[in-house]
């Protein structure tokens, strides 16, 4: 073997070792990018439509009892922040317990129509008919029932919010495998725990997605509600501000409601990550530095 052979082979493993490393790091910095545009792109989006706004309505003059600029919401909303913060926490209290509620008894009632056929004939068709009848004209009668007080706008976020979660968690529950059901009934399993670590597990995707679709509906059905009649809450601050033809409060006061299902989706989303990971990796396309490693020594 000559000396430049020798030479050679001595500096390989350090072009190796360079090479991996500037792979890992360019895979690591494609990672940090691709986790980045959860946040970047969208935020990129709603700045174009905030711009775009403001561009057609100061192009177009356009008068602020149609239309107010955003800036004019970012005004009304810093200008009188107290009312609307006042009004909001009834209505992020309505939001809240009225999705809690209708989590509770859409998990509830999907199970039930699952594991009993005879529930199922019953429940069913009264869950569809509950949903064909117009939320607007249920409220008033909420509101003749029980009263002005926060009951009834709870109500109506639960009956609004609770459909899809039963029907995504129904799904979920009638979706596993029957192979994996005959295994772990021939593992001696009971009913109680193949549904405890076979079938509920199995249909947390689709009870996090009905969740999801959920929390959006019960912003809606909580603003129905002060819609009906209410003498608090942002509905009732909408409602008394559309009077006025008052645009710029009506924006600032829809912005904060779109705000809180914005947060309560979110927070959804982080929970779901949290409970089911192995979920959210394979929905999610992630770029691992050995598998570049790998297909780049086999190529």
């Amino acid at each position: 073997m000559s000396k430049s052979d020798a030479s050679a082979d001595s500096i390989q493993p350090d072009n190796d070792s360079s090479y991996t490393f500037e792979i890992i790091q360019l895979s690591l910095l494609r990672r940090a990018w691709n986790r980045g545009q959860i946040v970047i792109l969208p935020l990129a989006a709603i700045a174009f439509f905030i711009g775009l706004w403001q561009a057609v309505v100061d192009i177009f003059d356009v008068k602020p009892f149609i239309l107010a600029s955003p800036s004019a919401v970012i005004s009304a909303m810093i200008n009188r922040w107290g009312p609307l913060a006042e009004h909001m926490v009834p209505t992020a209290t309505e939001i809240i317990l009225g999705f809690l509620l209708a989590a509770c008894v859409g998990t509830l009632l999907a199970v039930l129509i699952v594991t009993s056929r005879v529930l199922e004939q019953m429940l069913y068709p009264l869950l569809v008919i509950s949903q064909t009848v117009p939320q607007i004209a249920v409220a008033p009668l909420l509101i003749v029932w029980f009263g002005f007080g926060m009951l009834p706008k709870i109500l109506v976020a639960f009956v609004i919010s609770f459909f899809p979660i039963v029907v995504n968690t129904a799904t979920g529950l009638r979706s596993v495998p029957q192979e994996l059901s005959d295994l772990a009934v021939s593992m001696g399993g009971s009913k109680l725990a193949i549904f405890r670590r076979v079938r509920f597990p199995h249909a947390l995707p689709h009870l996090f997605a009905g969740l999801k679709v959920g929390i959006a509906l019960a912003v809606i059905g909580a603003v129905v509600g002060e819609f009906a009649g209410s003498d608090k809450g942002l509905g009732y601050l909408i409602r008394r501000a559309a009077g006025r033809a008052d645009v710029a409060y009506v924006l600032a006061a829809v912005a904060l409601l779109s705000a809180m299902g914005i947060i309560g989706f979110v927070l959804i989303e982080l929970l779901e990550r949290i409970t089911i990971p192995w979920h959210t990796s394979r929905r999610r396309q992630t770029h691992r530095p050995e598998a570049t490693l790998v297909s780049v020594r086999h190529n």
